[in-house]
């Protein structure tokens, strides 16, 4: 397998860009569109596609990394910007669905170029769904077990349309010898 090594520059955007993501879904989770969906459905997917991009260019241990920047950071700015439940459940429920996206991604990355990405998102968007919803709206006023499943239906719909800028953005390449799938449109 022939990985690339991230620039700084190249580190730095992915990082950047996982924390805004993490950041924005934090701050949109807080408004309901109606019984069944908040903004934050929109956003968060796109913090998939961040880790499936790193780690199809630059392999696990630098999306793991890019990973744990971006949470860190996310969530020490969401303290400020969320209530902490949502902080807190945003930050455990972030890092583990996103090294459960990275493991499977990795696992997967050989086959069809479309696999590896959608597998690795529907999983890690049901356990973002389930420790997040769990953990920040359990118990408390309002409709949240229809938000936690409007929300999980928009992730995943948002996932499949994240295939496109996927494949877009990874062109060509073939970062694994033997990765036939990468080569087919």
């Amino acid at each position: 397998m022939h990985l690339h090594r991230p620039t700084t520059g190249q580190l730095a955007v992915a990082t950047l860009a996982m924390a805004a993501v993490v950041l924005a879904s934090n701050v949109l989770v807080q408004f309901a569109i109606n019984d069944w969906l908040t903004w934050g459905a929109f956003t968060y997917p796109v913090a998939y596609l961040v880790s499936d991009l790193v780690n199809r260019r630059f392999g696990p241990g630098m999306a793991r990394r890019v990973a744990w920047v971006g949470f860190a950071v996310a969530v020490a700015v969401s303290l400020l910007l969320a209530p902490a439940r949502i902080a807190a459940a945003s930050g455990l429920a972030f890092i583990a669905s996103q090294l459960l996206d990275i493991r499977v991604f990795d696992r997967l990355r050989r086959g069809l170029w479309w696999r590896a990405p959608l597998v690795a998102t529907v999983i890690a968007a049901v356990l973002d769904s389930i420790v997040f919803w769990g953990i920040a709206f359990a118990g408390t006023d309002g409709p949240w077990l229809t938000w936690a499943l409007g929300d999980l239906g928009v992730k995943l719909g948002v996932g499949v349309l994240m295939l496109l800028p996927f494949r877009l953005l990874i062109g060509r390449q073939v970062p694994d010898r033997g990765d036939r799938g990468a080569a087919r449109a």
